[in-house]
Protein backbone atom coordinates (compact mmCIF):
# COMPACT_ATOMS: atom_id res chain seq x y z
CA UNK A 1 0.00 0.00 0.00
CA UNK A 2 1.23 3.30 -0.74
CA UNK A 3 1.15 5.77 2.50
CA UNK A 4 0.63 9.38 0.89
CA UNK A 5 1.41 12.05 3.22
CA UNK A 6 2.62 14.66 1.55
CA UNK A 7 0.48 17.51 -0.32
CA UNK A 8 2.28 18.62 -3.65
CA UNK A 9 -0.37 21.63 -4.89
CA UNK A 10 -1.37 21.20 -8.68
CA UNK A 11 2.09 22.38 -10.72
CA UNK A 12 3.06 18.89 -11.49
CA UNK A 13 3.72 18.28 -14.57
CA UNK A 14 1.90 14.91 -15.63
CA UNK A 15 5.23 12.88 -16.70
CA UNK A 16 5.85 12.71 -12.57
CA UNK A 17 2.31 11.75 -12.10
CA UNK A 18 2.25 7.74 -10.92
CA UNK A 19 -1.72 7.25 -10.98
CA UNK A 20 -4.98 9.37 -10.07
CA UNK A 21 -7.11 8.59 -7.56
CA UNK A 22 -10.32 10.04 -8.72
CA UNK A 23 -13.03 10.62 -4.73
CA UNK A 24 -16.59 12.19 -4.54
CA UNK A 25 -16.94 15.39 -2.23
CA UNK A 26 -17.15 13.18 0.94
CA UNK A 27 -14.06 11.76 0.94
CA UNK A 28 -12.07 14.51 -0.02
CA UNK A 29 -12.64 16.22 3.14
CA UNK A 30 -11.05 13.39 5.18
CA UNK A 31 -7.45 13.54 6.44
CA UNK A 32 -7.53 9.32 6.74
CA UNK A 33 -8.94 7.04 3.96
CA UNK A 34 -7.85 3.97 2.59
CA UNK A 35 -9.08 4.03 -1.10
CA UNK A 36 -7.81 2.38 -4.58
CA UNK A 37 -6.21 4.39 -7.50
CA UNK A 38 -7.56 4.55 -10.36
CA UNK A 39 -5.20 1.77 -11.48
CA UNK A 40 -6.10 -0.42 -8.74
CA UNK A 41 -3.06 0.67 -6.17
CA UNK A 42 -3.94 0.18 -2.26
CA UNK A 43 -3.45 4.00 -1.03
CA UNK A 44 -3.69 5.01 2.02
CA UNK A 45 -3.84 8.75 2.91
CA UNK A 46 -2.12 10.15 6.34
CA UNK A 47 -2.65 13.66 5.86
CA UNK A 48 -3.04 16.79 8.03
CA UNK A 49 -6.85 17.20 8.68
CA UNK A 50 -8.85 20.51 7.79
CA UNK A 51 -7.93 21.31 4.24
CA UNK A 52 -10.04 19.78 1.39
CA UNK A 53 -8.53 18.09 -1.57
CA UNK A 54 -8.98 19.67 -4.47
CA UNK A 55 -9.53 18.73 -8.13
CA UNK A 56 -6.09 18.70 -9.81
CA UNK A 57 -3.99 18.49 -6.13
CA UNK A 58 -1.02 16.13 -6.09
CA UNK A 59 0.34 13.90 -2.93
CA UNK A 60 3.60 12.24 -2.62
CA UNK A 61 4.02 9.05 -1.10
CA UNK A 62 6.54 8.07 1.23
CA UNK A 63 8.34 6.25 -1.77
CA UNK A 64 8.25 9.38 -4.06
CA UNK A 65 5.26 7.98 -5.91
CA UNK A 66 3.41 11.13 -7.55
CA UNK A 67 -1.16 10.54 -6.90
CA UNK A 68 -3.44 13.41 -8.41
CA UNK A 69 -6.20 13.92 -6.95
CA UNK A 70 -9.72 14.04 -9.23
CA UNK A 71 -12.97 14.88 -8.17
CA UNK A 72 -15.20 11.82 -8.87
CA UNK A 73 -18.88 12.84 -10.93
CA UNK A 74 -21.59 12.74 -8.41
CA UNK A 75 -25.39 14.08 -8.10
CA UNK A 76 -25.23 17.68 -8.09
CA UNK A 77 -28.17 20.28 -8.98
CA UNK A 78 -26.80 23.54 -11.32
CA UNK A 79 -28.30 26.43 -10.88
CA UNK A 80 -27.86 28.75 -14.21
CA UNK A 81 -28.63 32.44 -13.50
CA UNK A 82 -28.04 35.57 -14.69
CA UNK A 83 -24.70 37.44 -13.78
CA UNK A 84 -24.80 40.38 -11.69
CA UNK A 85 -27.13 40.82 -9.11
CA UNK A 86 -29.37 37.80 -9.99
CA UNK A 87 -26.18 35.70 -8.75
CA UNK A 88 -25.57 37.85 -5.88
CA UNK A 89 -28.75 37.25 -5.30
CA UNK A 90 -29.00 33.03 -5.12
CA UNK A 91 -25.67 32.50 -3.71
CA UNK A 92 -26.49 35.17 -0.70
CA UNK A 93 -30.03 33.02 0.03
CA UNK A 94 -28.25 29.82 -0.12
CA UNK A 95 -25.45 30.78 1.76
CA UNK A 96 -27.59 31.96 3.87
CA UNK A 97 -28.24 28.22 4.90
CA UNK A 98 -24.69 27.34 5.37
CA UNK A 99 -25.15 25.07 2.27
CA UNK A 100 -21.63 23.79 0.45
CA UNK A 101 -21.45 25.30 -3.12
CA UNK A 102 -19.40 25.84 -6.15
CA UNK A 103 -19.68 28.70 -8.20
CA UNK A 104 -18.60 29.54 -11.97
CA UNK A 105 -19.81 31.47 -14.92
CA UNK A 106 -20.57 30.06 -18.39
CA UNK A 107 -20.63 33.36 -20.53
CA UNK A 108 -20.44 37.36 -19.60
CA UNK A 109 -24.12 36.93 -19.08
CA UNK A 110 -24.54 33.61 -17.24
CA UNK A 111 -23.45 32.30 -13.87
CA UNK A 112 -23.93 29.08 -12.09
CA UNK A 113 -24.07 27.22 -8.53
CA UNK A 114 -23.36 23.85 -8.02
CA UNK A 115 -24.88 22.37 -4.97
CA UNK A 116 -26.02 19.06 -3.74
CA UNK A 117 -29.40 17.59 -4.10
CA UNK A 118 -31.61 19.13 -1.47
CA UNK A 119 -35.59 19.77 -2.63
CA UNK A 120 -35.96 23.07 -0.15
CA UNK A 121 -32.99 24.82 -1.90
CA UNK A 122 -33.93 23.76 -5.57
CA UNK A 123 -37.03 25.48 -4.95
CA UNK A 124 -35.66 28.48 -4.01
CA UNK A 125 -33.37 28.52 -6.13
CA UNK A 126 -36.01 28.16 -8.83
CA UNK A 127 -38.05 31.32 -6.95
CA UNK A 128 -34.96 33.29 -7.52
CA UNK A 129 -35.07 32.83 -11.29
CA UNK A 130 -32.27 30.26 -11.57
CA UNK A 131 -32.97 26.98 -14.20
CA UNK A 132 -31.90 23.82 -12.77
CA UNK A 133 -30.44 20.84 -14.51
CA UNK A 134 -30.10 17.38 -12.08
CA UNK A 135 -27.09 15.39 -13.49
CA UNK A 136 -23.79 13.84 -12.53
CA UNK A 137 -20.87 16.02 -12.18
CA UNK A 138 -17.64 16.98 -10.31
CA UNK A 139 -18.28 18.99 -7.02
CA UNK A 140 -15.34 20.91 -6.21
CA UNK A 141 -17.19 23.68 -4.12
CA UNK A 142 -15.35 26.80 -2.69
CA UNK A 143 -13.22 26.86 0.33
CA UNK A 144 -14.90 29.15 2.39
CA UNK A 145 -14.08 32.84 4.07
CA UNK A 146 -12.02 31.56 7.06
CA UNK A 147 -9.98 28.94 4.36
CA UNK A 148 -6.35 30.12 3.40
CA UNK A 149 -6.78 30.82 -0.48
CA UNK A 150 -7.71 27.42 -1.65
CA UNK A 151 -6.67 25.28 1.10
CA UNK A 152 -10.29 24.83 2.21
CA UNK A 153 -9.21 25.12 6.11
CA UNK A 154 -11.77 25.03 8.59
CA UNK A 155 -12.99 28.12 10.42
CA UNK A 156 -11.61 29.00 14.11
CA UNK A 157 -14.73 30.19 15.46
CA UNK A 158 -17.67 28.38 17.37
CA UNK A 159 -20.98 28.22 16.44
CA UNK A 160 -22.07 28.10 20.47
CA UNK A 161 -22.50 31.66 19.95
CA UNK A 162 -26.47 33.16 19.28
CA UNK A 163 -26.31 34.97 16.28
CA UNK A 164 -29.90 35.41 14.21
CA UNK A 165 -30.68 34.52 10.70
CA UNK A 166 -33.48 36.48 9.65
CA UNK A 167 -35.79 35.03 6.91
Amino acid sequence: MLELTERLGTDIEACEIFDTLTLPYELRIRGRLRATTDNNHDVGLFLDRGPVLRDGECLQARGGEVVRIRAADEPVITATIASGMPMARLCYHLGNRHVTLAIGCNSGSQGWVRFPPDHVLEELAERLGATLERHQAPFDPEPGAYAKAGEGLGHGHSHGHGHHHAH
